[in-house]
């Protein structure tokens, strides 16, 4: 029963990452290969391990399974072979032993354009929000139809025809050229804040759910932080901003699920973990000479860390949100 456990976990973590490494590496054609090669990589395990229990090392035997069907599928698709091989940027894609790089350079790289692409202008807000949690964190339809409080037949029509558009435009799964990236991050950016607040401000009743959003958002913004050409400024006013609403997350609800209001919030379930990141991040923010929508209102929630309600406090929410 233990691989019951780690499956979903698992899932979670690992299904965007092999899925990114392939979709980079397919195109944006062939979005649903990489994603039927990963579910069946993931249906392959959960077969395996019910009978032979857990391998030592569980993510490696995925990246092992997911290498070697992808393999297996270049062999033995003829369209695949005639309209995709050629193109792979790689000259050993062409081979009969074609490399597939799971190494976490590899997956960070393949995560970022990614996000470029997923949140790329052409497509309209839901459609940006409804493929990064799809692709990019691994939800289902009916997950995502959960979090937008609809149904799935919309969400599946929805990101089919977020595919279709990603086609039409023939668009490249890469990271900006650094002229681009000041343009295309702010797209990114606001996509990202949409996410967050999907399951920051959702009046949906499945908490852990929401939870999770909000963790991917956190998640995806770190990559942009991570990488040299995108950790810019705005990109850390974000995170900060993220943190520091994440922090009082457990206070905002009560077991029932209803809503707590501010001044009547338990302070000892606020993370003081994650206030102290957010200030971190704020800190690092102010390194620009820019101030976003990002800046001010992630100094209006860092205020809201603060408890006691001074003066102080008050004349610089005011000052904020009058900017």
């Amino acid at each position: 029963m233990e691989h019951q456990i780690l499956l979903p976990h698992l899932f979670r973590t690992e299904y965007q990452k092999i899925v990114s490494v392939l979709c980079h590496l397919f195109g944006v054609d062939h979005l649903e290969t990489a994603e039927d090669i990963v579910s069946e990589t993931f249906l392959a395990a959960t077969e395996r391990w019910s009978v032979h229990g857990l391998p030592d090392n569980p993510t490696a035997w995925l990246y092992v399974v997911a290498k070697n069907k992808t393999r297996n599928y270049l062999k033995h698709h003829s369209i695949f072979q005639q309209k995709v091989a050629a193109g792979l940027r790689y000259a050993e894609w062409q081979s009969q032993e074609p490399e597939i790089d799971l190494s976490q350079k590899n997956i960070t790289d393949s995560q970022l354009a990614m996000i470029f692409t997923v949140c790329h202008p052409v497509l309209d807000k839901d459609a940006q929000i409804a493929l990064s949690l799809n692709i990019l964190c691994g939800f289902g339809t009916q997950e995502i139809a959960d979090a937008f409080l609809t149904n799935k037949e919309v969400v599946y029509k929805r990101l089919q025809r977020a595919k279709q558009k990603l086609r039409e435009a023939q668009i490249q799964i890469q990271t900006p050229a650094l002229s681009q990236i000041a343009e295309r991050l702010e797209t990114v950016l606001t996509a990202l804040y949409l996410l967050f607040s999907e399951g920051y401000y959702s009046t949906s009743q499945d908490t852990m759910l929401r939870k999770d959003c909000c963790g991917e958002a956190l998640r995806l913004t770190h990559l942009l932080v991570e990488n040299a050409t995108t950790n810019q400024p705005a990109v850390n006013a974000l995170l900060a901003l993220m943190y520091f609403h994440s922090s009082r997350f457990d206070a905002r609800t009560s077991s029932s699920g209803e809503a707590i209001l501010y001044d009547d919030q338990d302070e000892s379930l606020w993370n003081r973990e994650w206030i102290e990141k957010g200030t971190y991040y704020l800190n690092l923010s102010a390194g620009g000479n820019h101030v976003t929508p990002f800046h001010l209102e992630a100094g209006i929630a860092y205020w809201h860390t603060v408890r006691e309600n001074s003066n102080e406090k008050w004349e610089n929410i005011l000052a904020l949100y009058n900017e």
